[in-house]
């Protein structure tokens, strides 16, 4: 890169301005490796000035160059045709782009079609020559001799894919204020060295920019579901509420359902709603004289209820499930204060994670956190697609000078 910079610094001595995309062609280089060379220049202070400009052209697609070579699919379609007439079944197998051809063919008067023939339709033509104009044209965007061509013949051209329009952008370089042709790098620090030889004193320094962020600091982050959950933990806790575990996503059927008296044929034990655990399959430590008291209700009823008149089964609260939600453990909490000896009110809280078995849309399983985000797809904040990046955004703090 240093010997095309000093190309470029050359040719600005001798021409007093250079076209970068003139000199790629003239010198047999890459225009970007000589953007390149030019903005490295730059970044030595005003050595040169550079200009930015924008060319636009059109430049044949490779439908293009074929129509240019072998004239236009009308033309092609016109020159198939014998004297006598051909099939149209015939003609549109055996001619490239035959299809677009035979329209732009019939438009133009080229040829007929008789629908009466025997064996179907068939295509005669209806002038004895043409002149292919398209095929014309074509050699003229070759030739980047396109400016008599109108416009709203390039807008059908580039709407039949033939040409497209190429932005190239360039630049013109002059001299700066400090122009010279020995390219010498600016220091970027002050050594102990330069300072004990002197050698400072000649040499050039580069500028600081003192208004440059520096790289942010390493931080530690929160995903947006604990950002939010921190907050109304905090909430629930100045208003003096205690928070239950909630660790155990695994539960039994008896405490998620039959401990709240959902009865066991409700269609939310299906496993169209609910995900049961096949390994362990059932739960067996129980509180045995509570869970016979509450098989008592559902079946025969108590307390001014009349039950469900139905059998329990003990099969059915056995099983383990994925909770469905953190009642079930607000019916375990219930049991825990029933056995105080005196009893104290308490005020308890809970937000955690439940499991249900939909399908997801706008309307289920959304988070008191999608709201607050605007997230309108669960996956994007939580499971196997989650973007981390959405996490790294979210620092625990932010420190302001």
């Amino acid at each position: 890169m240093a010997d095309l910079s000093q190309v470029v610094l050359t040719e600005v001595d001798k021409q007093g301005e250079i076209d970068t995309l003139k000199l790629s062609q003239s010198i047999k280089e890459d225009h970007q490796k000589i953007v390149g060379a030019v903005k490295s220049l730059q970044s030595l202070g005003d050595i040169i000035k550079v200009e930015q400009y924008t060319n636009k052209y059109w430049e044949l697609t490779d439908e293009g160059k074929d129509v240019a070579a072998n004239g236009s699919h009308e033309a092609r379609v016109y020159n198939a045709v014998p004297p006598e007439g051909i099939p149209q079944a015939q003609i549109m197998k055996s001619v490239p782009n035959a299809k677009i051809g035979f329209s732009k063919a019939m438009q133009a008067g080229w040829v007929a079609m008789d629908k009466s023939c025997e064996g179907g339709p068939k295509v005669f033509k209806k002038i004895d020559s043409i002149k292919d104009a398209v095929q014309e044209c074509m050699l003229k965007f070759a030739a980047k001799d396109s400016g008599s061509i109108p416009d709203n013949q390039k807008a059908d051209f580039k709407k039949r894919k033939l040409i497209t329009e190429v932005k190239e952008v360039g630049y013109k370089v002059s001299k700066g204020d400090n122009f010279t042709l020995s390219i010498s790098k600016a220091e970027v620090d002050l050594t102990p060295e330069m300072i004990q030889s002197g050698s400072w004193k000649t040499k050039t320094f580069k500028e600081y920019n003192f208004d440059a962020l520096g790289v942010p600091p390493a931080a530690g982050h929160l995903h947006p579901l604990l950002k939010v959950r921190a907050q109304y933990r905090q909430i629930f806790l100045e208003m003096g509420f205690t928070e239950m575990p909630t660790q155990n996503f695994v539960e039994s059927c008896f405490w998620n359902f039959d401990s709240l008296f959902q009865p066991q044929q409700h269609p939310a034990r299906d496993a169209h709603d609910t995900f049961f655990i096949s390994e362990p399959r059932v739960a067996k430590d129980f509180p045995m004289d509570y869970l016979y008291r509450v098989k008592q209700i559902h079946s025969e009823g108590g307390h001014g209820s009349q039950g469900y008149k139905v059998d329990w089964k003990i099969e059915e609260a056995e099983k383990n499930i994925l909770r469905t939600h953190t009642t079930a453990n607000s019916a375990r909490m219930l049991y825990r204060l029933a056995q105080q000896k005196e009893f104290k009110p308490v005020k308890y809280f809970s937000i955690d994670r439940v499991f249900r078995n939909e399908n997801v849309d706008d309307t289920h399983l959304a988070e008191p956190t999608m709201i607050k985000y605007k997230i309108d797809d669960i996956r994007t904040l939580i499971g196997p697609k989650v973007n981390l990046q959405m996490v790294y955004d979210n620092p625990i703090c932010i420190l302001d000078n």
